[in-house]
């Protein structure tokens, strides 16, 4: 009976739920209203607009999409932290795409805390407060590993520019001491390489030649990326264009602190794993070793004793 009474109380919160929803609906903005009546600039009708979506039910479900995007929003992490973030991962979302595959985790997360609050009501008769919070923290922690997500795809991206970062440095100098100039060796490193740098790159030359100067648009690349090494070997480059200084030596310069910096960040990573791997050494195998050391003579104690 109690499972039963579960669903019921489950059916009535959504009943409740969906009647509020209805009384409090928003009213259609002035946009919303005036859509049927405009045709747009293609010479369509509003509704063949409309009927290439591809899904109905995500149509429907925009509004509630939008308000729980609101609600991250207001109580997570904010808007220019999220752009950041995508573009270091280099993903072409916009922070509204990525709200709403938060609230799609969201809306897995608490199906699948409802399953399992359902299964343990039915098996072992839990009660129905601890049920509700395990599905509001299944729910809160699908949203929360979504950014967790972008966050570490973030962080990898950025750690793969600064290993490609010398090499890339290395064909610049090539290039330039061949004779070409400094776009060109840019415009030559970018369409003959492929990685997350050369990607970087080739999108910073685009906005050079929309009509941004190239220096403002390579420290541009810089700040997005999140990458120190290639803040400061941009800041070099800069700053030998600006001053007339030999670009081949500032990208040969450039490219051996960029090989340092690399080496240094390698041994700070094997340094914390020195730190991890003592963890199974003193938890795991010395307490072994300690038992075999002493069981045997622990065996002999109590014989002769």
């Amino acid at each position: 009976m109690m499972p039963f009474a579960f669903l019921a109380a489950f059916a009535l919160a959504v009943g409740i739920g969906l009647v509020m929803s209805w009384v409090f609906a928003r009213r259609p903005s002035l946009d919303a209203r005036l859509a049927p009546y405009v045709r747009p600039a293609d010479g369509r009708a509003w509704s063949e607009h409309n009927a290439g979506s591809r899904f109905t039910v995500a149509r429907l479900a925009a509004p509630v999409v939008r308000d729980a995007s609101r609600v991250l929003e207001r109580w997570g992490s904010s808007a220019k932290d999220v752009r950041l973030r995508l573009d270091r991962s280099g993903s072409r979302l916009t922070v509204e795409q990525f709200r709403s595959q938060q609230v799609a985790w969201g809306a897995v997360g608490l199906g699948i805390g409802f399953a399992a609050a359902t299964t343990m009501r039915i098996a072992r008769g839990a009660p129905l407060v601890t049920l509700l919070i395990l599905v509001a923290i299944c729910a809160l922690g699908a949203a929360l590993a979504r950014d967790a997500w972008l966050t570490r795809a973030a962080n990898k991206r950025t750690a793969l520019i600064v290993s490609e970062l010398p090499t890339i440095a290395d064909l610049l100098a090539l290039s330039v001491a061949a004779g070409e100039g400094a776009r060109a060796a840019m415009e030559r490193v970018a369409r003959t390489t492929h990685g997350a740098l050369p990607e970087e790159l080739r999108r910073a030359l685009a906005d050079a030649r929309a009509g941004e100067p190239l220096s403002r648009a390579l420290q541009d690349m810089a700040v997005r990326t999140g990458a120190q090494p290639l803040r400061r070997f941009v800041d070099g480059i800069v700053a030998a264009l600006d001053l007339g200084t030999p670009l081949a030596a500032v990208l040969r310069a450039q490219a051996h602190d960029a090989r340092v910096a690399g080496r240094e960040q390698l041994m700070e990573q094997g340094g914390k794993r020195e730190i991890v791997m003592l963890v199974p050494v003193v938890f795991l195998i010395l307490p072994v070793t300690i038992v075999f050391a002493t069981y045997p003579g622990l065996i002999a104690i109590r014989l002769t004793g």
